[in-house]
């Protein structure tokens, strides 16, 4: 049987399937995720094969932090993330170049992206993407981790 694979935006109703690729219910900003869709600041595309969720990537048009986001010209990459078992098939990748040029055709210039300093898999694949200026370098309270951005 032929996969049937897919990008869309995220509809409101479906949020909850979302649950398929990450845990919801241990995920403190779900509530504040969901808010920002309600809201138009946040855009959801998901990864489905067959109509099950697979991965999602998200364009967050303001943040509070400058690093991230600067309007009209810097979108923050939020949430990439691609369900455990469908792991190094390069649906990752799918995702991050429907990203950047859902950007594009909105109009950015630039791209940012934040990554735990340990999540190697997620650096190599975002530096080969060309994620490669380093806008910070440090720590909070959740542990050590790169603001990294690319220019579209």
């Amino acid at each position: 049987m032929k996969k049937n694979t897919v990008i869309e935006p995220l509809a409101l109703e479906d949020y909850n399937k979302c649950s398929n690729i990450w845990n919801m219910k241990t995920q403190p900003l779900a509530g504040k995720w969901l808010e920002e869709i309600k809201n138009g600041n946040r855009l959801v595309y998901i990864y489905k094969i067959n109509g099950e969720f697979i991965g999602e990537g998200a364009l967050v048009l303001r943040t509070d932090d400058p690093d991230y986001t600067i309007p009209e010209k810097r979108v923050y990459v939020s949430r990439m993330i691609v369900k455990k078992e469908y792991r190094n098939r390069g649906i990752g990748s799918t995702i991050l170049t429907f990203l950047i040029e859902k950007a594009k055709e909105m109009g950015f210039t630039e791209m940012t992206i934040g990554v735990d300093k340990d999540n190697v898999n997620a650096l190599h694949l975002y530096r080969k993407f060309g994620f490669t200026e380093v806008l910070f370098d440090g720590a909070d309270e959740h542990g050590e981790y790169f603001k990294l951005m690319k220019r579209i």
